[in-house]
C-alpha cells in the first residue's frame, strides 16, 4: 500500500513540476517578448529624436534668418523716412533734379 501511496506521491511532484517547468518557460517567453518590443520601440524612438534633432537645427537655422531679414526690414523702414530716401525717389522716378545740379545726358 506504502508503495502505490509513494508512486502516486511521485506523480504528482512530477505533475506539479512539469506544470512548473511550463509555466516558467511562459513566464519567461513572455519576458523575453516584452524585452523584444521593448528593444525596437527603443531603436525607433532613437532615429525619430535623430530626425526631431534635425528638424530643431534647421528651424533655429530659419530663426537666425528671420531675425535678420526682420532687422533689414527695420534698417529699410528707418531709410524710407529720411529726407535722403525722398531724393532718391524723387530723381530716379520722377527726374526731379535739385536747382544746382546739372544733368549730362549721353548722345
Amino acid at each position: 500500500m506504502e508503495g502505490i501511496k509513494q508512486k502516486s506521491r511521485k506523480k504528482r511532484q512530477k505533475r506539479r513540476m512539469q506544470r512548473h517547468k511550463r509555466s516558467m518557460l511562459a513566464v519567461s517567453s513572455v519576458i523575453v517578448m516584452l524585452m523584444v518590443v521593448v528593444s525596437v520601440n527603443s531603436v525607433t524612438l532613437r532615429a525619430q529624436e535623430q530626425e526631431y534633432q534635425t528638424q530643431i537645427s534647421d528651424l533655429e537655422t530659419q530663426i537666425e534668418e528671420e531675425k535678420t531679414r526682420t532687422e533689414e526690414i527695420d534698417d529699410l523702414e528707418e531709410y524710407v523716412g529720411t529726407d535722403e530716401y525722398v531724393e532718391d525717389v524723387a530723381k530716379d522716378k520722377l527726374g526731379l533734379i535739385h536747382e544746382n545740379e546739372i544733368i549730362f545726358r549721353a548722345e
